[in-house]
């Protein structure tokens, strides 16, 4: 199995920007698409974008034109820069890679707050 391993939460103000990064630990890694999802308190975890091996992005559309999901297959690393941050974006955020069975990473907590 891939081990994915998320970075870059952190606590940022309204307003703010905070780039997430995930890294997996084998090179089969850019054969697959990759995703991110959050999972607020009480709430169910819920999916917010995703990136194909070809390049091609998603977005949940709470997030469009807010967030921007890339990739970088040499380094085998996905990134979520997020901006325009809302308290309602609070969440801890997951990077899931479309293996079969699927792969998580253990969650980065992202907390906008003023």
């Amino acid at each position: 199995q891939v081990q994915l391993v998320e970075s870059g939460g952190g606590l940022v103000q309204p307003g703010g920007s905070l780039r997430l990064s995930c890294t997996a630990s084998k090179s089969i890694f850019s054969i697959y698409t990759m995703d991110w999802y959050r999972q607020a308190p009480g709430k169910q975890r819920e999916w917010v974008a995703g990136i194909t091996p070809g390049g091609i992005k998603n977005y949940e559309d709470s997030v469009k034109g807010r967030f921007t999901i890339s990739r970088d297959n040499a380094k085998k690393t996905v990134y979520l820069q997020m901006s325009s941050l809302k308290p309602e974006d609070t969440a801890v955020y997951y990077c899931n890679l479309e293996t079969n069975p699927p792969s998580w990473g253990q969650g980065t907590q992202v907390t906008v707050s003023s």
